[in-house]
């Protein structure tokens, strides 16, 4: 099992950005969660097989329609062995 830490910057908050995140990310089998940061990002922990955080990759730089994804920070970090997908 795979785990990355990613954070958002742009305009990310106050547009489903979360919660199409995590509609993306239960779709492809991931674990984890999304939540908005005091600074204007979101950061996103997602835990699953390699290929899927990637897919999830992909699509954090695109975002939901009222999106607009400035810059996408990737760390791989420990499996934090998450149950299911959540936002903060």
């Amino acid at each position: 099992m795979a785990a990355a830490r990613f954070f958002v910057s742009g305009r990310v908050q106050g547009v489903f950005y979360r919660a199409s995140t995590r509609e993306q990310a239960m779709a492809l089998g991931l674990s984890g969660y999304a939540k908005n940061l005091p600074d204007g990002r979101v950061e996103v922990v997602a835990e699953g097989s390699p290929a899927s955080i990637d897919a999830l990759e992909r699509w954090l730089r695109r975002g939901p329609s009222g999106a607009h994804v400035e810059q996408v920070l990737r760390e791989d970090c420990d499996a934090p062995d998450l149950d299911g997908f959540r936002t903060h």
